[in-house]
């Protein structure tokens, strides 16, 4: 297998005297002893995996909180989990899952009652389909949902009677995660759909006709020009078709927008509303027919603009609301009704170190109308408008599983919904309580922390004197000695860390343990700005700012080195693998869930050929030599002689994104460190991948991982 990349200075791989594979980079001689383990079927693969289980399990039998753990994280998760509400005519489309359930199901809710459209434990028994997206018709006759199995994410995306669940056509196969925009008005159904993997050798939107039984003949009706990117289509108030183009996982993108009204759906007039400018926007068209954009363009925290769909180019924005040096814009909503009473009103949420803030505003001067308290110090998300000029969004909060909450048009406060079987926040039992007669004191912007938990912000100074937060949450109650600590960092992909409901969580703290996280550069918990001064070549930023942070919780009494655990998973998973390789004295343990670990051969496995614009490309020598510095797969080789932590790796055979060879070959590396080094171990799944699974293995994944974290840094059952 030939290693080269368009531009690089390299041979071929060949076999040195054991058998490992040798190639020239850029004039380096860069090792990789355990390619062959990117074959994840092979006899020797499979053979190695094997060795591999029986040494997991035999580990995991010695843990003394995995049982209670388990028992906890099962508890606290067993509610109704309610999506939020799609009504099309006098249906309501949300999707539950039952306290109990492995998997959500697809309810239409009518004046009459309740019914399952789609169930994907009726539909596959076995609980290897997931349901990974949904969009009824605007009449609400039809439904498209996607599924895909063995954790692969791609998948079919089928046609359904909404009365029914039956099929009204062939499947359209080989999608991942696509958008559906349905066309409204009479003649037959229609919607507009993104491939992402390509049609033919093509990216882009389609426009597909339900037809019945027989072969598709879809028309393409936009392009992507460029590879790797990602194609985005979305259909407003049946008229207004926006179409976008995501570049990578660079936070820049191209957005187009065309009015439908009288026009063909297989030619729409698209008009640019910005093209090839480094910034990343999300369009909407409110009811008052204004084109808004929450944008990065000047604002790396982003601001909200508006414009005419007619001359949509920046040079035609208003600022609606300005960009906030110490929030980040994360979501935006126009609601209302043009002419009604209660008219129209941008719903913002800004997000302050994980923590949301949501406020009303005027379109025309962003004057805040309200500030609307949210239940908690929690987050909200997919805040979307309501059909009925009204919005609704998702809240969670460390000890509140999620929750529906519907603002009514022109309401003033968000009630629950549905309003009878709403989703119950777990009792938190096992945390100390309020003092009687005494109430969390508000936190800014005056929602209430977490019932029996306690959050502060440490700051450390990162090796280019950065100053980094680090969140820390622990039992409410007197500080204490130091304790078991795990220390969580992602810092990828311009993400911000928020503090949503985690039943882990949750489990470690009331086990004893506190959860600290690092909001490091790479991420976007300060904006864009924040996401690029971690990324490329200065990725290594990251890890720095992750050491920093571990040093400073040893340093502010939250634990000691040997009770710290890192963990985190996919560019969180690389994260804490190269700060453990660099510093191998940081703590106790490391867990990394489906990591990176192999960044000279990341473009070559899973979907790493999209993520140059995050960690560069080993065609570039300057990159290359980025990457071979912080790669945890090569600095584990290099040093297998040094002590480390004991290190705990999941991999999931079905991972499309960043491929289970990472977890293989970084194992391999660690353990040819020889005996007498702390333990390695791999957690290995088949049927699964790096997203969405059936409760159950979620809950023997989380309980694993952090019974391992427990046994390394010494947490011990309380009760």
């Amino acid at each position: 297998m030939s290693s080269r990349l368009p531009g690089e200075t390299a041979r071929p791989g060949t076999a040195d005297g054991d058998g490992a594979v040798v190639e020239v980079l850029h004039g380096r001689r860069v090792a990789d002893p355990f390619r062959w383990l990117e074959d994840p079927d092979s006899p020797a693969t499979a053979a190695w995996l094997a060795e591999r289980d029986r040494e997991f399990a035999a580990a995991a039998r010695s843990w003394p909180l995995r049982v209670r753990l388990a028992e906890d994280i099962r508890a606290l998760v067993r509610a109704d989990l309610w999506s939020p509400p799609e009504r099309r005519g006098d249906t309501v489309f949300a999707t539950l899952r039952a306290a109990g359930a492995e998997h959500p199901r697809l309810l239409a809710r009518t004046p009459d009652g309740q019914r399952t459209v789609f169930d994907p434990a009726a539909f596959d028994p076995s609980g290897r389909t997931t349901l990974d997206a949904w969009e009824p018709s605007p009449d609400g006759r039809l439904v498209a949902v996607q599924t895909s199995r063995d954790g692969t994410e791609r998948g079919a995306l089928r046609v359904l009677d909404a009365r029914t669940g039956l099929p009204v056509e062939e499947p359209l196969h080989g999608l991942r995660y696509t958008h559906v925009a349905w066309l409204p008005g009479p003649g037959a159904p229609a919607f507009y759909y993104v491939r992402r993997d390509g049609h033919g050798g093509r990216r882009g939107v389609w426009l597909h006709r339900v037809h019945g039984p027989g072969p598709h003949v879809d028309v393409l009706v936009h392009a992507c020009a460029a590879p790797r990117t990602v194609p985005g289509v979305r259909l407003r108030h049946g008229r207004w078709l926006l179409i976008t183009e995501s570049h990578g996982t660079g936070h820049r993108n191209d957005v187009w927008i065309a009015d439908l009204a009288g026009r063909s759906a297989e030619r729409p007039p698209l008009l640019p509303v910005h093209v090839g400018l480094e910034a990343e926007s999300e369009a909407d068209v409110g009811p008052d027919g204004t084109l808004y954009l929450r944008t990065t363009l000047d604002a790396p925290r982003r601001r909200l603009c508006a414009t005419t769909p007619a001359a949509p180019s920046p040079s035609n924005w208003r600022e609606v609301l300005p960009e906030d040096p110490e929030t980040t814009l994360d979501g935006f909503a126009v609601t209302g009704r043009a002419g009604s009473a209660a008219g129209v009103r941008v719903l913002a949420v800004r997000t302050r170190l994980g923590i949301s803030e949501l406020t009303a505003h005027d379109p025309r001067d962003g004057r805040v109308l309200q500030r609307l308290p949210l239940p908690g110090e929690g987050m909200a998300t997919r805040l979307e408008p309501s059909a009925d000029g009204g919005a609704h969004l998702c809240y969670a909060d460390v000890a509140t599983q999620q929750v529906v909450l519907v603002l009514r048009p022109g309401g003033t406060s968000l009630v629950p919904w549905p309003e009878s079987g709403a989703a119950v926040p777990p009792d938190p039992g096992g945390l100390p309580a309020q003092s009687p007669g005494t109430a969390p004191a508000p936190a800014p912007g005056g929602v209430r922390p977490a019932a029996g938990i306690a959050r502060r912000v440490l700051w450390c100074r990162s090796a280019d004197g950065t100053r980094v937060p680090v969140t820390v949450l622990s039992p409410a109650g007197p500080g204490g000695r130091p304790g078991p600590t795990i220390l969580h960092g992602y810092g990828g992909f311009g993400r911000p860390r928020q503090f949503g409901f985690s039943a882990t969580v949750l489990a470690w703290l009331r086990a004893g343990g506190r959860y600290a996280v690092a909001h490091v550069r790479g991420g976007g918990d300060a904006g864009r700005e924040w996401h690029l001064r971690g990324a490329r070549r200065a990725k290594i930023r990251a890890v720095q700012d992750l050491l920093a942070a571990a040093d400073q919780l040893v340093a502010a009494g939250v634990c000691g080195r040997d009770q710290l655990c890192l963990s985190g998973g996919s560019a969180g998973g690389l994260l804490v693998l190269a700060a453990a390789a660099l510093r191998p004295d940081v703590g106790a343990a490391v867990i990394a869930s489906a990591p990176l670990a192999d960044m000279v051969r990341f473009e070559r496995l899973g979907l790493g050929a999209m993520w140059t614009r995050e960690f560069g490309t080993v065609a570039d020598p300057g990159d290359f030599a980025a990457l071979l510095s912080y790669s945890p797969y090569h600095l584990a080789l290099a040093a297998a002689d040094r002590p480390r932590p004991a290190v705990l790796l999941t991999g999931f055979h079905g991972d499309t994104r960043t491929d289970a060879a990472h977890p293989r070959k970084m194992c391999a590396a660690l353990l040819a460190a020889g005996p007498g080094q702390r333990p390695v171990l791999l957690r290995y799944e088949r049927g699964v991948g790096h997203g969405p699974r059936a409760v159950t293995r979620a809950i023997d994944l989380a309980a694993d991982a952090h019974a391992f974290a427990a046994a390394e840094t010494g947490l011990s059952p309380r009760r």
